[in-house]
């Protein structure tokens, strides 16, 4: 049961797109997966709660570890299918963050465990400088500061490397980009 949260051995560098809501994350890692014609690992707790939500159901703190084990092996099953680099929506870490804002703190051993186990060569944190936008299931847009923090704490306290991208989609994407070139030249 607890290997249900282990990545998958994997010598392709792997990116992270972090942070709250409506801050541009899937846009990004569609548009680097793109630019660097690689794949990349869509958010399944989007997934995951637009089926509960299709069935009038909200999510709970016992949906934390079914997201989380479905966002690893989707994970899992993209890193097999790439050599040299995978675009993540999202991580362990992220659902951890959300778990505990979510859910008066609740988190869960394994999950603990695995968020700062798991290995990413670098993280992109989205600042909150972009608009929020609605789209059904976001739900925080006046609690943005908050979240953004708690993110950010998060990665200090994992010592998870890290990057913040700020300003608009273009600036975004072009900091991205440079800062995955330097770490594709530094892996040959």
């Amino acid at each position: 049961m607890e290997e249900t949260l282990k990545q998958e051995d994997s010598h392709c560098i792997k990116i992270v797109l972090f942070g709250p809501e409506s801050t541009g994350k899937t846009i990004l890692a569609k548009k680097l997966a793109t630019y660097f014609n690689t794949l990349w690992v869509p958010e399944f707790s989007r997934m995951y709660a637009e089926q509960k939500a299709k069935l009038n159901d909200g999510l709970t703190k016992d949906d934390v570890l079914p997201i989380a084990e479905g966002q690893i092996a989707l994970e899992n099953k993209l890193t097999l299918q790439s050599d040299k680099l995978l675009i993540c929506d999202t991580d362990l870490l992220e659902t951890k963050v959300y778990g505990e804002a979510y859910y008066q703190g609740f988190t869960s051993d394994r999950l603990n465990k695995f968020a700062a186990e798991n290995y990413y060569n670098l993280y992109f944190l989205t600042n909150i400088d972009l608009p929020w936008e609605p789209d059904g299931i976001r739900d925080k847009p006046h609690e943005r500061e908050t979240m953004f923090q708690m993110f950010h704490n998060a990665l200090e306290i994992h010592q998870k490397p890290y990057i913040v991208l700020s300003g608009n989609l273009t600036n975004r994407f072009e900091i991205a980009v440079k800062h995955i070139n330097e770490l594709l030249k530094t892996s040959v």
